[in-house]
């Protein structure tokens, strides 16, 4: 047996475009790796987890999430701003949020989820931002909304693929909708693991505001790849940028000699 590379052709793309994309792959890698880890040992398997929460909670975390993704839709829309503007502002409200959720228990981290969630969009507008885009434009926001719903730009598993770099359609509001609806199930399930950590009476605040700052960088993280990747797809073409990405980000493939 030889452990081999598999590498891929890349589409053209100049040369600095390509290594872009390669610096985004290695933020990709390096964000799903320790830092999501976390998750795993404050919070373990959320299955293994299930036994100290309350009967029919996957059912009320995944309504407490889309109520929470669509009201912090409206606040956004209002141009709602969070206390602390910059990057170490956000990190301490999501932190405080955390904490005092974590302090009250189950029920305390469910009444918290709401706010944390506003909170992530927040920063998760300020990467698009830091990109030239506009964070009100309904196209970005839907945008916004989807780096809630997938680990990667071009996971074939979230429809992310087909949607990234769609056209800059007039979104209704029954299609933010269902937007949301789509997001709220892998979202809640993502979060289950923040809930059940919190739900652990020795852990309490310390987990919820440890693993809310991971959340925070995780999907920071995912929002500055993906408002970058969109915007190197706007200049050299979304198609060479995702081919180059989806390639670079591989997993290396185990040949027989």
């Amino acid at each position: 047996m030889s452990h081999e590379t598999m590498t891929l052709p890349h589409l053209l793309l100049p040369a600095g475009c390509g290594a872009d994309v390669d610096a985004l792959a290695l933020r990709w890698k390096k964000a799903n790796g320790p830092l999501m880890g976390l998750l795993t040992r404050f919070g373990g398997r959320l299955e293994e987890q299930m036994a100290f929460l309350p009967a029919g909670f996957r059912d009320r975390a995944e309504r407490v999430t889309s109520a929470a993704l669509e009201n912090a839709w409206a606040v956004a829309r209002q141009g709602g701003k969070l206390p602390g503007s910059g990057d170490r502002g956000t990190l301490a409200v999501a932190i405080g949020a955390g904490f005092a959720g974590g302090a009250g228990g189950i029920m305390g981290a469910i009444a918290e989820l709401p706010f944390t969630i506003t909170v992530l969009l927040h920063a998760i507008r300020r990467e698009a931002e830091k990109q030239g885009y506009d964070p009100d434009d309904p196209w970005i926001m839907a945008e916004a909304l989807r780096t809630f719903g997938s680990g990667s730009p071009v996971a074939a598993d979230d429809g992310i693929n087909t949607a990234f770099y769609s056209a800059r359609a007039a979104l209704t509001g029954p299609a933010i909708n269902q937007l949301i609806t789509t997001i709220a199930p892998k979202l809640a399930t993502t979060l289950g693991q923040k809930l059940a950590a919190q739900a652990v009476p020795v852990m309490g605040a310390v987990s919820g505001a440890a693993i809310n700052a991971a959340f925070l960088r995780y999907y920071r993280e995912m929002a500055a790849i993906r408002f970058r990747l969109l915007r190197l797809g706007e200049v050299h073409g979304a198609g060479p940028v995702l081919e180059h990405f989806a390639t670079a980000t591989a997993q290396p493939r185990i040949t027989k000699a």
